[in-house]
């Protein structure tokens, strides 16, 4: 069986592709950037570069698919999102066209990789929310740009599902992190961002750190194990619905500062930018659905998951001199 992984080239479809090679699967790794630039490149695996966009090229990667996972997506973390909104909702071109592909070549499973930015954001204005169920997300209003996008191509392959009979499968991602990632040049997520400021505080010897807002937004961040898990048995299981796939341990971002704090063995000054990006005020998961679908729940902690994405991030830059 042939199984294809779009974005394979950046930080999940890297740790994805990885995975599924382990499993003795026959992968296809597709992503736009040259290779050079992808964060894991595997031996093993059929590594192609394409542009998913491409009505062409999606058709080409999808013959002789027998699953298909779409992560690839232009996205980043919240400094990202808030300022690329069309770039973000250009994305729609390569959700169409790989679900397209899909149910042209026959695949039989189709995955697609939403994510907690179509929940509604007037659920999100506490610091200390209540956990996002998956209904929550309708009545409409999701993050501008990149949730609008998820939410579009979340019902486009319902309908897929409804219509042409291709098994699809989605699942909400909430703040995927870990090793072998982005984690400096704008377009890093929270946990990376914090680990490198952290770890150049440690190497620098000058340990004030820039924080985004006052540090009271509140996020579940989920270890890139418990989402590479996640994945496969959301697509290999019998549930229709999107569901969410993120841990359910909420901490505010100066909680998470003083994890690190511990992990790198320093105290930082806090510096906090009130006109930097913050998104909403609060978000977590809410697990209900997962748990009673597939008996387990995201459940690698923080301290652990961070432990892992500081020392690789360190290491970094320590190799830099």
């Amino acid at each position: 069986m042939t199984v294809l992984v779009t974005g394979a080239g950046g930080f999940i479809g890297g740790h994805l592709v990885a995975d599924l090679l382990n499993q003795g699967k026959d992968v296809r790794a597709v992503d736009i950037k040259p290779q050079d630039e992808w964060y894991q490149v595997h031996a093993d695996a059929e590594n192609v570069v394409a542009d998913c966009a491409d009505m062409g090229d999606a058709h080409k990667i999808a013959v002789g698919t027998e699953e298909i996972y779409n992560l690839a997506a232009d996205m980043g973390g919240m400094g990202f999102i808030e300022n690329n909104k069309a770039e973000c909702m250009l994305s729609v071109l390569t959700s169409t066209n790989v679900l397209v592909a899909a149910r042209d070549a026959g695949t039989q499973r189709y995955f697609y990789s939403s994510s907690a930015c179509v929940y509604a954001g007037d659920k999100q204005t506490d610091p200390n929310v209540t956990a996002l169920k998956e209904s929550d997300a309708y009545p409409a209003d999701p993050e501008d740009g990149y949730g609008w996008e998820k939410l579009f191509s979340e019902r486009m392959a319902r309908h897929f599902r409804e219509d042409f009979g291709i098994e699809t499968r989605i699942a909400r991602y909430h703040n995927v992190y870990g090793p072998e990632g982005t984690f400096e040049g704008g377009r890093e997520k929270a946990p990376a961002a914090l680990s490198r400021k952290i770890a150049q505080a440690k190497l620098s010897g000058d340990h004030t750190i820039e924080v985004w807002g006052d540090g009271e937004q509140s996020r579940s961040f989920m270890y890139i194990d418990d989402c590479v898990r996640g994945s496969q048995e959301i697509l290999a299981g019998d549930n229709v619905e999107p569901v969410n796939l993120g841990s359910s341990e909420l901490v505010t971002i100066n909680q998470m500062i003083g994890i690190l704090e511990d992990i790198a063995g320093i105290t930082v000054t806090k510096n906090h930018d009130l006109s930097a990006p913050q998104g909403v005020r609060g978000r977590n998961s809410d697990n209900t659905m997962f748990h009673e679908i597939y008996g387990w729940e995201p459940s690698i902690s923080l301290r652990d998951g961070l432990e892992k994405t500081y020392s690789w991030i360190y290491d970094q830059l320590k190799s830099r001199g």
